[in-house]
């Protein structure tokens, strides 16, 4: 008797490694890969990332999200190769340090057979994504430039502060630019503060020095924004009726335009959750039976005291 109950115990233990297993194996396994947050933007998306991996997998209890930072392009190609050799994964959502050395690593993560989302930094290949989450830069601009008409008169004076010179701040300055075209508003110079505070107070400064008569400020970024607060400060002259549009959706410029702020009375959404977005569309891909596969642009939204609540994440580092 006590033999055939042994043998039934461990019969029992037996069935339950083998359940176990094939609950593990019947897990979709989705890897989402992005750069280790080195500026405020990137650790707001980070933030995103592990919000939505606790929400999805909490919903989906045979959804297992694997979340991957690198801190250089190198490092992210291996751990591309990870996710496929040792956590054989379903789908990849990745958003690409650089789009040129990582069109390669991705294009083996689709030839595996896994879906791919790419987020926000396109590769140098087109149609190796299934699906392609982003905000949406020429409209980031035209939102600002409609905003500044809306405020300002002809014969009315803006400086402009840039971004990094890549293709994203090209968008963004030439969609600006051909909806100010024809208002009358003149744009005396602009230059690139390349997503930095301490650059957009530098660059701010020489403006100033510069420009006795300015009446706002487009510093495209909330980075950029707040350095160019710093200078209009120290200068003294923050309280002449300037204003500064920036853009992204920084936390604490959310809560000043909540608070009724008037040296940055708006910003424009370029949100570091479109993580998120990607990742609820992937996992969407594997359970609804509508279409996920194309192109998601996310849009480029004027934030204003009315909305503004809508967009705030005070737990969050951005």
């Amino acid at each position: 008797m006590l033999l055939k109950r042994t043998l039934g115990a461990v019969a029992a233990v037996g069935l339950l490694a083998f359940a176990g297993t094939a609950l593990a194996q019947d897990k979709i396994k989705i890897g989402v890969s992005y750069p280790t947050p080195t500026h405020a933007w990137a650790a707001g998306m980070n933030w995103h990332a592990e919000q939505a991996e606790k929400r999805l997998e909490a919903l989906y209890p045979d959804v297992d999200l694997i979340l991957v930072n690198s801190s250089d392009p190198e490092a992210q190609a291996s751990a591309l190769e990870d996710l496929v050799s040792v956590h054989q994964i379903d789908a990849l959502v990745v958003l690409p340090f650089e789009s040129e050395p990582l069109t390669d690593p991705v294009l083996n993560v689709k030839k595996s057979g896994a879906w791919i989302t790419v987020v926000d930094r396109g590769l140098s290949q087109p149609g190796i994504e299934d699906l392609y989450v982003a905000g949406n830069n020429p409209e980031l601009g035209r939102v600002s430039a409609q905003y500044m008409k809306g405020r300002l008169k002809d014969g009315d004076n803006i400086v402009v502060l840039r971004g990094i010179p890549t293709v994203i701040d090209n968008e963004r300055f030439d969609a600006f630019m051909a909806e100010i075209e024809g208002s009358g508003i003149n744009v005396l110079d602009h230059k690139h503060a390349n997503w930095n505070r301490d650059d957009g107070f530098e660059v701010m400064q020489d403006f100033l020095s510069r420009f006795p008569d300015i009446d706002a400020v487009w510093a495209q970024d909330d980075d950029i924004a707040i350095g160019v607060v710093a200078a209009l400060k120290q200068a003294g002259r923050d309280g002449d009726g300037m204003f500064v549009v920036g853009g992204a959706g920084m936390k604490e410029i959310i809560k000043g335009i909540m608070d009724g702020e008037t040296l940055i009375p708006v910003d424009v959404l370029y949100p570091p959750a479109m993580i998120a977005t990607a990742m609820d569309q992937t996992v969407a891909a594997f359970k609804s039976n509508g279409p996920v596969a194309g192109r998601y642009i996310l849009g480029a939204t004027l934030i204003t005291p009315e909305n503004a609540e809508s967009y705030y994440f005070p737990d969050s580092p951005f």
